[in-house]
Formats: C-alpha cells, structure tokens, sequence
C-alpha cells in the first residue's frame, strides 16, 4: 500500500483497533491462475504468535483454499472513508488551487495462510466469530442455540483459515497535509453530513 510519511500509522494499538471495527475484510492471495479474492469476516487474536493472528473461514466450494498461495496473504482492513470536497478547503477561497480527494483509515497485513477443515477448530472459529457479531445485540444469538447435528452439517460445508501476521501496513489519510484551516473545513464539512461513517471521519480529522 503506498503511504506517503504523513498518512502513515505505526502505532500496534491504532492498526489493532481498525481490524477489529472492520466489519468485513478482504481476503487475498496470488496464485498461479492470478490473484484470487474473497469478503469475508475475519477476526483478530493479539494474543497469539508475535504480531497476532487473523483467523476466518470461506465456503468449501470457494476455489480460493484449493489454489496453492504464491508468497504470503494479505487481508484488507477498511475503516471509516469520505469523499472531500474543495469546497471544504479554506484555500478555496484564498487562491482556488484545490482538487477533490478521499479520506480513509485503512490496514493491511501479510502472512502465510493455513486453510483446515478440522471440525474442533472449525466451531472454534465459527463460535468465536459469531460471539464478536453478536456481543453487542440485547438478546445475542449463539452457535450453541441450534441443533449440534444442524451446527456439524453446516461446518462440513466450510474451510477455515488462520494467518500469522508477520507484517502491518497502516494508512489513516486524514488531510494531514492540508493547513490547519483546510482540516477544520474538511471536520466541518463531514460532521454536517447525514452518512453516520462521514461523521465518524469527521472526528479523526487532527484539528
């Protein structure tokens, strides 16, 4: 991902933060027939190894497990995204030297991907992807509610997948090149917008 210096996010804690606000990632790996890519649900385990692990899972008829990876995977994490106006720009004003951009958080990280089809690990995976969607509902769902015999049809049906990370790529462009009084424009201009992830950007902006 080509991050100029200011854009540039190295903090673990920021990077770790934006995997796990990710609602739906995007799954890569290059293979000798070309690059293959799924969306998928992916979740994060710090915990685990030295950088943390990325663990899914993707349906059995996906192609993509069945295609030996060519060098390491990459899961694509986005955070909030805007479009920015000119408009917004106090430079407008001043001098109309201004062209429209994109505003974005997003991460990348590498590793090597195993892909199982061990039932244990599977409804391990499966419960704790379900339990990180459902956390936050009044009345949560859990794997544990359906039929076992339904739970072990439903995971034959299904491959998992586990990434040891071994390299975070961060980006959170958020008009830290512009001025001061172009980035309080830029705020502004999001907060007042009725699209709920312009108004989150809004609040990344540094003032």
């Amino acid at each position: 991902m080509y991050t100029p210096p200011a854009f540039r996010d190295e903090d673990v804690e920021s990077l770790r933060a934006t995997i796990r606000a990710s609602r739906l990632a995007h799954f890569v790996t290059a293979t000798t027939e070309g690059p293959l890519a799924t969306p998928l649900p992916l979740f994060l385990d710090a915990r685990e190894g030295e950088r943390g692990v990325i663990y899914g899972h993707l349906s059995k008829a996906n192609p993509q497990w069945r295609q030996p990876p060519q060098g390491e995977a990459l899961a694509m994490f986005m955070g909030p995204d805007a479009y920015v106006t000119p408009s917004w720009y106090a430079t407008k004003r001043e001098t109309g030297k201004v062209v429209p951009t994109w505003n974005y958080v997003a991460v990348h990280a590498y590793g090597p991907v195993e892909f199982f089809d061990d039932p244990e690990r599977l409804q391990e995976v499966v419960t704790r992807l379900t339990d990180l969607q459902e956390g936050t509902r009044r009345d949560p769902w859990a794997v544990s509610d359906a039929p076992e015999d339904f739970i072990k049809a439903q995971l034959r049906g299904i491959v998992g997948l586990r990434m040891p990370i071994t390299r975070l790529e961060g980006k959170r462009k958020l008009s830290q090149n512009r001025s001061a009084a172009d980035r309080a424009g830029v705020a502004a201009g999001l907060a007042e917008s009725e699209d709920p992830a312009d108004r989150a950007l809004a609040e990344l902006i540094p003032r």
